[in-house]
């Protein structure tokens, strides 16, 4: 089990959790049971787990060769080729199958969701533009978690969605920005080895300005009240944090990457819950 909790780095989870249950807490106007809160969860840890294992898979040559990333198990052999893709298949059924359980609409857009799950690695081998991909597939986590608690998809679901899009796509930026003499070397596409590194802060930059935004716009268009709106201020200067830490020094950017945005979200949903339960 610890093998295959570090082959998807199970921790990144939380990244996306958070966002599906806000779009499960501000689609209905009650509580909607223990069965859909842990389908909801079981489905986002399935569809990341199987995400991940999809880009370890078939990242494991290019990884082998980066010094950052020589020491994940999918590259040592920890954990085989043909277990990657038992874990791989696995995922997908449960995550299948979960969503038969939730509803018709999830149903019929669980594989399509896979599909877009997987194929960000095969992004990087031709466009720059796979960290929106990575964005897209995580910024479709707060629409699934509506769909499950109404079976529809309202404005403000897309205004959430496209707000993780751009936070998710913005941060991958800066995190790639560890590896642009790497991606040049082995002919990989991403935003820092195509128009540098400050070219590729100014992107990333601006892609957090659209996320707070559009959060910004998911909090008018549901009608949220003031603890919604106190999410966005709170997301925003954290970003600004962000920004901050990783210009100093880039050193800073594991710390910036997963600890400013795993409380991110976490705060955010603590704020959302606390809107629908006090106002």
């Amino acid at each position: 089990m610890k093998k295959y909790l570090e082959l998807v780095k199970f921790s990144h989870t939380i990244f996306s959790i958070p966002f599906i249950l806000i779009g499960m807490i501000v689609a209905t106007h009650s509580w909607f049971g223990w069965k859909l809160l842990i389908l909801g969860i079981l489905a986002a840890i399935t569809a990341r787990n199987f995400a991940m294992a999809v880009n370890r898979y078939l990242d494991r040559e290019f990884d082998a060769k980066n010094p950052r990333t020589a020491n994940r198990v999918s590259v040592t052999g920890k954990v085989s080729e043909n277990e990657m893709l038992m874990f791989i298949i696995i995922n997908a059924f449960i995550f299948i199958f979960i969503s038969y359980l939730i509803n018709d609409l999830a149903f019929k857009l669980s594989i399509p969701i896979l599909f877009i799950l997987g194929i960000y690695s095969y992004f990087k081998r031709f466009s720059e533009f796979a960290h929106l991909i990575l964005g897209i597939s995580l910024g479709l986590a707060p629409i699934a978690g509506v769909i499950a608690v109404s079976e529809n998809i309202p404005c403000w679901s897309v205004f959430l969605a496209f707000g993780v899009m751009f936070w998710v796509a913005g941060f991958d930026i800066l995190y790639s920005l560890q590896d642009i003499e790497f991606d040049k070397k082995e002919g990989l596409f991403s935003i820092p080895s195509v128009v540098g590194e400050r070219g590729a802060i100014f992107i990333s930059k601006l892609f957090h300005i659209l996320a707070v935004v559009f959060w910004l716009l998911f909090v008018i268009y549901a009608k949220l009240g003031f603890f919604s709106y106190l999410a966005v201020i709170i997301s925003a200067v954290m970003l600004y944090y962000e920004h901050k830490l990783i210009e100093k020094d880039f050193k800073n950017i594991p710390k910036a990457f997963f600890d400013v945005n795993g409380f991110l979200g976490i705060i955010f949903l603590i704020l959302i819950i606390l809107d629908k339960v006090l106002l």
